[in-house]
């Protein structure tokens, strides 16, 4: 490869520079050009909107099938058995997000919102007794880990297990890096508990679990394909909500005027969850895998090469956006990548929007004030974007 023909940059997409304050290095990479050549990793990279965009919307030259981490499944042994929805493509991942959507069914998120609103609603009343509280434990993290694994009709017990295997599996989409090794100290004993909850007998027959199973009785997936299905859920619905949630809260904590605009107009909240996820989008990046050689804006990428496609940059591109670096909540966020798109769009996205409103909507109607306790803390992971600790003070 010629190095003159092509933008090549030598900084490391995961490490701990890079993770903390990504906005500097998303600006030098979507500048340096459409498709830029990451030394580190001998990898590809994107990270304006429209290149981005095209290449989710192109599962047949940027697959899925190779995994979506750095980890080329052409080539070596992957971790753990590969996803069969997202590290899956057509006519595979045709046949599965068939039953996701179904088991997921905008009649069957509609039963399931009462639920989350009153959930919202206690738990926010709660917290508000407290008037200072961790707006990660208590409140991101605390909502999703008991309504979402209830909704896929989860035991109780044993359930800090989907935290720990979210983190794994987040971090082994990077490099095999310090961050990714600490991650997986317990692999084994937290790969066995998602495995063991993620069985049809240990599922409430009435949650969204036990109807990917019914396809196992209908003949259209085996048990153990429903198994990988169940266990997909898991680990795609629960981590990035969190981070959605969370960094939606932050977001609303520094920006007062946006909290009020919010109180005052309460309908605006879809639009204030939907440009939460734009600014601060929970996956950062997926990478794809070329099926065959692809040229993109003059630079021919070989068949069988790595591409990492950067979401949170795609979603500050200022060709896309004007003043995209502001939180506006009035914007019509509509385009952003945070679900990315095409195929292989988010298949739990409804699930995810519903209890970031839920919340949202709760809190706006019980809290006068939102503010910042300190500096929050962020978690660092080579995919996701979030916070570890968040210290909030409410007024009512």
């Amino acid at each position: 490869m010629a190095e003159d023909q092509y933008p090549a940059l030598d900084f490391d997409p995961f490490s701990d520079e890079f993770l903390t304050d990504p906005y500097p290095f998303h600006e030098r990479l979507r500048e340096a050009g459409p498709v830029v050549w990451l030394e580190r990793y001998r990898v590809w990279g994107m990270a304006r909107h429209r290149q981005v965009n095209a290449a989710l919307m192109n599962w047949e030259a940027f697959s899925s099938a190779a995994g979506v981490g750095l980890s080329n499944f052409n080539k070596e042994k992957p971790w753990r058995t590969p996803s069969i929805i997202l590290e899956a493509d057509p006519p595979l991942h045709t046949r599965t997000h068939k039953i996701l959507t179904r088991a997921l069914s905008p009649m069957s998120l509609h039963s399931l919102r009462a639920d989350f609103e009153h959930e919202a609603e206690r738990l926010v009343e709660e917290l508000v007794e407290r008037v200072t509280f961790d707006g990660v434990a208590d409140l991101a993290r605390a909502y999703p880990l008991k309504i979402f694994p209830d909704a896929l009709g989860i035991a109780p017990e044993g359930r800090e297990a989907l935290l720990a295997y979210g983190e794994m599996v987040f971090n082994a989409f990077g490099p095999r890096n310090e961050r990714f090794e600490r991650s997986m100290a317990n692999a084994a004993a937290v790969t066995a508990a998602i495995t063991a909850m993620c069985e049809r007998d240990a599922l409430d027959p009435s949650g969204i679990g036990a109807q990917v199973y019914r396809s196992v009785e209908e003949g259209v997936i085996s048990y153990d394909e429903a198994r990988l299905l169940v266990r997909s859920l898991l680990s795609a619905g629960l981590d990035t909500t969190v981070s959605a949630i969370g960094n939606a809260l932050y977001l609303l904590a520094r920006n007062v005027g946006e909290w009020r605009t919010l109180r005052d107009n309460p309908q605006l909240v879809r639009t204030a969850f939907d440009e939460a996820l734009r600014l601060e989008s929970p996956v950062q990046t997926f990478f794809r895998t070329t099926t065959r050689a692809f040229e993109v804006e003059g630079v021919r990428i070989p068949e069988g090469d790595k591409v990492l496609l950067f979401y949170g940059a795609a979603n500050r591109d200022p060709r896309r956006w004007i003043d995209p670096n502001r939180f506006d909540i009035r914007r019509r966020g509509g385009g952003h990548v945070a679900f990315g798109t095409g195929v292989h769009r988010c298949v739990g996205e409804a699930l995810s929007r519903i209890e970031g409103e839920c919340i949202l909507s709760a809190l706006a109607a019980r809290v006068k004030s939102l503010a910042l306790d300190g500096k929050p803390k962020l978690r660092l992971n080579n995919t996701l974007r979030g916070f570890e600790t968040m210290g909030l003070t409410v007024k009512t």
